[in-house]
């Protein structure tokens, strides 16, 4: 607890200066959907106002998860800094786990304002947003296990940051397009993308009555999930130190 506190101190340090883009760009980027997306979607449609805000509102944590922890890693991975982490007396797990927390402290508040935005602009109850307190860091762990993934096995910085932008507009398009309108093989690839779980729960909390049974199954397999995807970032971390 004490490396994992100590690294994140430092990322915050670092990662600071650019709280200001990170908030924007994140946030911004989520609310524009929601409002692009608000003209076509039927108002009596009330399960695809659920998903799209849901999507919406994950897609600001995988901006970071994926999108900005590929970049960081592949760009580390580059320049031979992965060197100085590895000295640490730390888990590679740790350190992923701690740089992703570094820049969820700056969108956290993002994803909180696109969550309650979106459900007062398509008028869903806000009584269980508190679901949002388990979503969110359970889909950043898990998605920022595998965007450290993507930057620490990229051959190239250039590559892993493609990777990473790839891997966020399959979480915009699996998250906010429901799962009965895509077709039966892209069902099939949603349902071995952590983030539709957390996008699954977090809609889920949109409906009059809460489903804890179906709450509980979707949050446990993030869970799991991002144990799985930390264990292969720390197994990736090894490699490209060795490498």
């Amino acid at each position: 607890m004490n490396a994992f506190a100590a690294l994140y101190l430092s990322q915050v340090s670092r990662v600071r200066a650019a709280r200001g883009p990170l908030l924007f760009v994140a946030t911004l980027q989520s609310v524009g959907i929601l409002l692009l997306l608000r003209g076509v979607v039927d108002e009596g449609s009330r399960s695809t106002s659920q998903q799209v805000v849901a999507g919406a509102t994950v897609l600001v944590v995988a901006f970071v998860a994926l999108n900005l922890l590929a970049q960081r890693f592949g760009l580390l991975r580059g320049s031979g800094a992965l060197d100085h982490y590895a000295t640490l007396p730390v888990p590679g797990a740790v350190v992923v786990l701690a740089t992703a927390a570094s820049y969820a402290t700056f969108t956290l508040p993002g994803a909180v304002l696109t969550g309650v935005v979106g459900a007062l602009l398509y008028g869903l109850p806000l009584a269980h947003l508190w679901v949002l307190a388990l979503v969110l860091p359970l889909a950043g762990a898990s998605l920022a296990g595998v965007g450290a993934c993507l930057g620490l096995l990229a051959p190239r910085p250039e590559l892993a940051t493609v990777a990473g932008q790839l891997g966020m507009s399959g979480v915009l398009f699996l998250g906010i397009v429901p799962q009965d309108r895509m077709p039966a093989a892209v069902q099939v690839l949603r349902a071995v993308v952590p983030s539709t779980y957390a996008t699954d729960a977090l809609a889920s909390s949109f409906d009059g009555q809460l489903d804890v049974g179906l709450l509980a199954l979707n949050l446990g397999v993030c869970f799991v999930v991002a144990v799985l995807a930390l264990a292969l970032a720390s197994a990736a971390f090894r490699r490209a130190v060795r490498a």
